[in-house]
């Protein structure tokens, strides 16, 4: 009996690590709206590869957009950190290796089955929510 609550917590456990997590391609398109006015000129970059990565992966599971969950809110991010290529290698790595203590106590489950690239696309993304 022990076993069997041994086996199903675990099998809980790795279902909700892994369950956003499919095979199916990801959607490579970057939607550029650009708008122009008699005095002045707005460009903006909505990189749809970033955010269909996090919707693929295991990350809504403690973010959201504008709320705090167990992590913190992906605009509070955005809030908090430079869009330098510095900035996002540094959190891209963090969300490959994971790691606590910029946001409280609970730690960032590590993610080393992510590539660098995908993580940095996700991080590009997460910098475009700045208000």
């Amino acid at each position: 009996m022990k076993r069997t609550f041994i086996i199903l917590g675990l099998a809980l456990a790795f279902a909700a690590c892994n369950g956003n997590k499919s095979n199916s391609s990801t959607d490579t398109t970057t939607t550029t709206t650009t708008t122009t006015s008699a005095s002045s000129s707005t460009t903006t970059v909505k990189d749809t590869v970033g955010k269909a990565l996090i919707a693929k992966n295991d990350c809504l599971t403690c973010h959201k957009l504008d709320q705090k969950i167990v992590g913190p809110a992906y605009q509070d991010v955005a809030n908090k950190y430079t869009a330098s290529a510095d900035v996002i290698d540094t959190l891209a790595n963090k969300v490959i290796k994971g790691g606590s203590g910029n946001w409280g106590s609970v730690p960032m489950s590590a993610h080393p089955d992510l590539s660098m690239d995908d993580a940095r696309e996700m991080i590009k993304y997460i910098l475009s929510l700045k208000k």
